[in-house]
């Protein structure tokens, strides 16, 4: 049989002649020099993008596997010289080369190990946007580790709750090491029904934030706040709310980037799949992708002209919109006509991957109900009115009454929605100088339309030009059924674009949901108080 170019052959290591065997070793480690060097270190990610063109082949040529294959080597070969020399070889690859990164990343990197004791996946995935990472942790350090109304364990416990609503064992793993570090008791661990009532009063307010929102009325806030010695004061109330909606989301950004434990946790070191979407896009902060790349990715390796043409069409469309908006401006009647329209329409946009599943009971002791998922809020006749903007937002309200009852938080999120709502280095794929705006308004808006949350000064039929319907099955099962995403839904939109700009929609998802999340339990707080 003729050998590809660049293919590892393994058979070499079977023989029982050393000579073979170490000609072997010798071609595997050569093949694995080549492939790590055609991956980027993290030094070599400028904080305005990912990389300077698309991927190479070779960079996407299951060097995953390859890994871990010298590494099962390492331990279980009964030659000792294949032992020696699989070990010698993963000795000598630096996969995330942390160390190299530029001053900016590297502060911080510092900063998170400092707070976190850990560098995570998540870190390393967000710091393609360093602007909008330092803004995270700043946030997440304020509401985990400083003063505030809740104990310590709690914030912890209160984080594990939020991430089993989506059925997210990465986000869960890392909080219950940080609950029982920080003092929690391990018998909360062994279900919702062993943390204090207290905590279990606050599961109805979880899963309703997590799928149903917009069912929250101020009599569920009313429930909390006056149940005696169990009682929840406002000021409580509001940090729960943000760690819920925040791990709600961040739960979101694991599903929708794939991101898999590290290599240290539990799932991080076998080839269990850590997540239904079995792909760890910590790789492709490297340059590659995993195991599953080849049979996966629907275009291969090698950028199709259709999927550069899609991004040519994306860009007239953008112009074509504009063009519009200058010639002549909707009534708002017709506004609110295709606002409605684009709210049903949504109800109708699902996966043909999308199945109940149950989640595991690891995962499904810190909550309770686990049937209770998302719905469209307007299925079998059930009408919730729409929320309008003009009327509770976060600007006006929402900000204020954060600010008030759980003070500088309020200003933390408002600049973190900022950063992820105005971030842009006016690039789409290939092309440079490019103004975004108007796409990036397009997928905050979207995501607020499936919640009902209406802005009346948008005209939401630029939604259909913009967005197609791969898109769209990506963004509802990110940010509604986030344990439900695949590689392949990944793959599958934007086919020509970055990674980092995939990561920079996952961002907009997350902050968009958040906030959509936040409105409807700050309103109900508001309407409570008034």
């Amino acid at each position: 049989m003729e050998e590809r170019e660049g293919e590892v052959r393994w058979d070499g290591l079977c023989s029982r002649d050393a000579a073979t065997r170490a000609a072997a070793l010798d071609h595997i480690g050569q093949a694995v020099l080549r492939r790590s060097e055609t991956i980027s270190p993290v030094a070599a990610v400028p904080p305005t993008r990912a990389a300077d063109g698309p991927l190479v082949p070779a960079a996407r040529d299951g060097l995953n596997e390859v890994l871990a294959r010298l590494l099962m080597l390492s331990k279980r070969c009964p030659f000792p010289d294949v032992r020696e020399k699989s070990e010698a070889i993963l000795s000598g690859v630096q996969t995330i080369q942390v160390g190299k990164e530029d001053a900016m990343m590297h502060t911080l990197f510092a900063d998170s190990f400092a707070t976190l004791g850990r560098l995570d996946n998540v870190t390393l995935v967000m710091v393609f946007h360093p602007q909008y990472l330092e803004s995270f942790l700043k946030t997440q350090h304020y509401l985990l580790q400083m003063d505030g109304p809740l104990p310590l364990h709690y914030r912890h416990y209160i984080g594990i709750m939020a991430a089993a609503r989506h059925q997210c064992s990465y986000l869960v793993n890392l909080h219950v090491n940080d609950f029982l570090h920080v003092g929690g008791d391990p018998k909360w661990l062994n279900g919702l029904e062993n943390a204090p009532q207290k905590l279990q009063n606050l599961g109805e307010l979880n899963k309703m934030l997590a799928h149903r929102p917009w069912l929250i009325t101020k009599e569920h806030i009313e429930q909390l706040l006056k149940t005696e010695e169990n009682s929840w004061s406002l000021a409580e109330l509001i940090h729960a709310v943000v760690l819920l909606t925040h791990y709600h989301s961040l739960a979101s950004f694991t599903f929708g980037c794939g991101i898999s434990p590290e290599i240290d946790c539990e799932g991080g070191h076998t080839f269990r799949p850590p997540s239904v979407s079995n792909y760890c896009i910590c790789d492709i902060t490297n340059g590659y992708h995993g195991v599953d790349d080849i049979h996966a990715s629907p275009t291969g390796s090698i950028p199709s002209t259709e999927s550069v043409c899609e991004v040519e069409a994306l860009m007239e469309k953008m112009k074509q919109l504009q063009e519009c908006r200058d010639e002549e401006e909707a009534s708002q009647e017709e506004m609110a006509t295709r606002f409605e329209r684009e709210k049903r329409e949504s109800m109708f946009v699902c996966s043909s991957e999308d199945e109940e599943s149950a989640p595991a009971r690891d995962v499904s002791r810190h909550f309770e109900d686990t049937s209770y998922g998302y719905k469209d809020f307007s299925r079998h006749g059930m009408h919730v009115p729409t929320f309008r903007v003009q009327d509770y937002s976060w600007e006006d309200h929402g900000y204020s009454l954060v600010n008030r009852l759980y003070p500088d938080v309020g200003q933390l999120l408002d600049e973190k929605f900022h950063i992820a709502y105005n971030l842009t280095y006016n690039t789409m794929a290939m092309h440079k100088d490019v103004d975004t705006s108007m796409l990036r308004r397009a997928i905050w808006n979207y995501i607020h339309c499936m919640f009902g949350i209406r802005y009346d000064d948008y005209d939401y039929g630029e939604i259909n030009q913009l967005l197609d319907r791969s898109f769209k099955v990506y963004i509802k099962t990110v940010v509604c059924t986030p344990e439900k995403t695949t590689k392949r839904m990944y793959d599958s939109f934007w086919r020509q674009f970055e990674h980092s700009e995939k990561v920079h929609v996952n961002l907009l998802l997350v902050e968009a949901r958040m906030q959509a999340e936040l409105l409807y339990a700050l309103r109900a707080i508001t309407r409570y108080m008034t």
